[in-house]
């Protein structure tokens, strides 16, 4: 029995690019009215974010406590951590190769003495904030209570793995607590749909902003730096990525198809956080299992960004080149090795990239960080694109560790990124994981 397809204009995918397309005209033509709008997109980030809290610490607590054997949480661990080391390291290379061979910033011949510093002191502010020895403190919440708190996600990561592995030494004893928590699961997704009525609303309202408040023809003073950032990010996601998802089994273009609507949602509001609670149910739907998923996806959000890094090399390299700064190889692997260890934690919304730029910047006196001046009219251009590289990296990163710890059907996976969301129940993603399970050990 087939089910009437529902009119298109009632799809996510269709309102969020109304909203976004609403957006820029309306910040275009009416720059006053699309600054005044900034709430909306503000305000349904917010909405998002008070529900990342409890999705990641019920879908990890979950996971882990369902775990038959706790050293399979530590192995997808891991794994996941040598992924996003070798590819942030991979995207930092790639970010460095493309701004040397294309320079986009040399024949501009700015003195950084002319630059308005203060007009980035508040990001190198907070960039002072960002050290190794406070990253790692920075994990850890003041009390059991406030990692829900503090928006924090990987303090948040950290309470939930702990209580999954309490969870499961219990036994029988905590079967019946999983089982109410497996429930409040179903029910905090059901208010993340709930939610996403409002996507439309919140991407025209950020759209409308940021045209209203840069213009569109800001776009024009840096087109080279955008333009080159773009192209990179792209020539990243088709080669690299592509090439990573045809090894694993599984088509890229499929998987863009299948998050086309997360993909929008991440587009019209510049922030992948938006869209993490939706990333997390298709990864699930699509036979990723819940324990790989609730540890890969959050943890990827801080350690995971191949986008923020692409951004980091160019950026810094542009600078230089505007400003007639040489910069010798030694230079440039200095300011690689800072940006690995500065790019972990970042979070996924919008504005981080600069402050992590500020962060490496301050470690690295070849660069000037008033020449940071120089970009901050274009950065919020530049944020959209971060972020989708961000969220496509993680959906893949994902996949891959499901993939290595051979935890998930491919011939399945492929079935359900062409049929699109919906394709499974949650009893049929269930047999697909115990079916990947058993693939593995034959």
């Amino acid at each position: 029995m087939t089910t009437a397809r529902k009119p298109f204009w009632r799809s996510l995918y269709v309102q969020v690019l109304i909203g976004i397309a609403l957006g820029i005209l309306v910040g275009w033509l009416w720059p006053d009215a699309g600054r005044a709008l900034k709430p909306l997109g503000d305000g349904f980030i917010k909405l998002v974010k008070m529900i990342i809290t409890p999705i990641i610490f019920l879908t990890v607590v979950t996971g882990i406590a369902g775990m038959v054997d706790l050293r399979e949480f530590g192995r997808v661990g891991t794994k996941a951590l040598a992924y996003f080391l070798t590819f942030s390291t991979l995207a930092l290379a790639i970010g460095l190769a493309v701004g040397n061979l294309v320079q986009p910033g040399r024949g501009l011949n700015v003195d950084p003495a002319t630059l308005d510093q203060g007009a980035v002191a508040s990001y190198v502010g907070k960039a002072h904030d960002q050290s190794v020895t406070g990253f790692v403190l920075g994990i850890i919440p003041d009390t059991l209570i406030s990692a829900f708190t503090s928006n924090e996600i990987l303090q948040v990561l950290f309470v939930a793995i702990l209580f999954g592995i309490a969870l499961a030494h219990l036994g029988e004893k905590g079967e019946r607590l999983v089982g109410s928590l497996r429930t409040l699961t179903a029910v905090v997704f059901r208010i993340v749909h709930m939610l996403m009525y409002a996507a439309p609303i919140g991407a025209f309202g950020a759209m409308a902003f940021t045209i209203g408040e840069y213009g569109i023809g800001a776009l024009a003073n840096l087109a080279g730096l955008v333009l080159t950032f773009y192209a990179t990010a792209l020539l990243f996601v088709i080669v690299v990525l592509g090439v990573v998802a045809r090894l694993a089994g599984f088509s890229l273009l499929a998987l863009v198809r299948y998050l086309k609507d997360e993909l929008l949602l991440v587009l019209g509001t510049s922030s992948s956080e938006s869209a993490m609670p939706l990333l997390m149910e298709k990864l699930e739907r699509a036979g990723v299992p819940k324990p790989v998923v609730g540890l890969v996806v959050p943890t990827g959000y801080s350690f995971n960004l191949d986008g923020t890094c692409i951004y980091m090399s160019l950026a810094a390299l542009f600078i230089a080149q505007a400003t007639n700064t040489p910069l010798s190889a030694g230079d440039q692997l200095l300011l690689m090795a800072v940006a690995i260890l500065s790019s972990k934690g970042a979070a996924g919304v919008t504005g981080s990239g600069f402050i992590v730029l500020a962060a490496t910047l301050s470690v690295v006196p070849a660069v000037p960080v008033a020449g940071m001046a120089l970009i901050l009219g274009v950065d919020r251009f530049m944020s959209e694109c971060r972020s989708l590289t961000n969220f496509i990296g993680n959906a893949v990163a994902t996949i891959v560790v499901a993939r290595w710890e051979g935890a998930i059907n491919v011939g399945r996976l492929n079935r359900v990124l062409a049929g699109g969301a919906g394709e499974l129940t949650e009893e049929e993603s269930d047999a697909l994981q115990i079916e990947g399970k058993i693939e593995a050990l034959s």
